[in-house]
């Protein structure tokens, strides 16, 4: 399934991925009609992905909390659960697993145990980050959050008044600690990165200016 070139192409595409056509019939062509294939195969997907520039998904994304009633592809929810194994950590420890809740009688239980519970419930998918790093984790789970953006699925982080009750609830060891339970669904209100430029983004985020956050010695 091919589509004209240029940025209306693009957002062709999120449209496209937004109504589950499949990876395999994701196609566009580049500039001077040269086929360009949007992504690249990965084992659990055998086709094509969409590819959206590092800095403009960084820029983009914004955390959710409002899904549509749609369910997340088998094969989106394989890579960005891959994408959190294959995170870096310190001296490559991987201190960490992900606890996918399907169960909806689990997942109404987990919902009790954060501190917005219609996060939660409102879901299309629910995963716990187990983790005893806090560094580690995060990098685990912002891979994950960013991996499912470049599909167009938000998702938010999930923060426990008490961790140790999640970690009874889903019957994790005694050196196991859930570091965060993270949502992830397609919005209520569609929100595609590529209707503005990184910068752009950027410049919209509710976030403390560069030179506030940044010094030079």
């Amino acid at each position: 399934m091919a589509v004209e070139p240029g940025a209306s192409a693009i957002r062709e595409v999120f449209r496209r991925r937004a109504l589950g056509v499949p990876y395999s019939e994701l196609a566009s062509y580049g500039p001077g009609q040269e086929r360009r294939y949007l992504g690249r195969s990965a084992p659990a997907c055998q086709g094509t992905l969409v590819v959206m520039d590092t800095y403009l998904a960084v820029a983009s994304k914004r955390d959710t909390r409002q899904y549509a009633e749609r369910a997340v592809p088998a094969e989106v929810v394989d890579r960005l659960l891959d994408a959190g194994r294959v995170a870096g950590s310190a001296r490559n420890r991987q201190p960490w697993s992900f606890v996918v809740v399907e169960t909806r009688e689990f997942v109404e239980q987990l919902a009790q145990t954060v501190y917005v519970p219609a996060n939660v419930t409102g879901a299309a998918l629910v995963v716990v980050l187990v983790s005893q790093s806090g560094l580690d984790g995060g990098r685990a789970a912002q891979n994950m959050m960013l991996t499912a953006w470049n599909d167009g699925v938000a998702s938010c982080p999930n923060g426990m008044p008490d961790p140790a009750a999640t970690a009874a609830l889903l019957g994790l060891g005694e050196d196991e600690l859930p570091l965060l339970v993270l949502t992830f669904g397609y919005p209520v209100v569609e929100h595609g990165p590529q209707r503005r430029s990184a910068e752009e983004w950027s410049q919209r985020a509710d976030r403390k200016p560069l030179d506030e956050v940044v010094r030079r010695i």
